[in-house]
């Protein structure tokens, strides 16, 4: 099994989805961050499960995501700790930024 570390970051990005979809219903967002939570705790059971980004894969395959519509959850599985980083969380209709991911990584690092 391996440790799942939400990173604040992540969270905050979670957190500003469903503040943006609770303005229309307070029910659908909660769902959503049930959903999300439930399908990253697979991670530890499974922490190479997701696929590698498509913008990633020329770049690196360290970074994979899962997605739980409309999501996509990016995360960095460390085999040597066995620990999982949530390192970023996106609306699946945005365009993704390779820099933000990477950064933040960075972040976790240094912290």
């Amino acid at each position: 099994m391996a440790e799942l570390i939400w990173t604040e970051p992540a969270l905050h990005d979670l957190d500003t989805i469903a503040d943006y979809i609770a303005l229309d219903n307070q029910l659908a967002a909660r769902g959503l961050v049930q959903r999300v939570f439930q399908h990253v705790e697979q991670l530890e059971a499974h922490p190479e499960s997701g696929s590698v980004p498509p913008e990633l894969r020329r770049y690196s395959r360290r970074y994979r995501q899962i997605v739980e519509p409309p999501c996509r959850v990016f995360y960095r599985y460390d085999r040597r700790a066995r620990k999982v980083y949530v390192l970023y969380v996106m609306r699946g209709e945005m365009r993704f930024r390779k820099s933000r991911l990477l950064k933040r990584n960075r972040a976790r690092r240094t912290a």
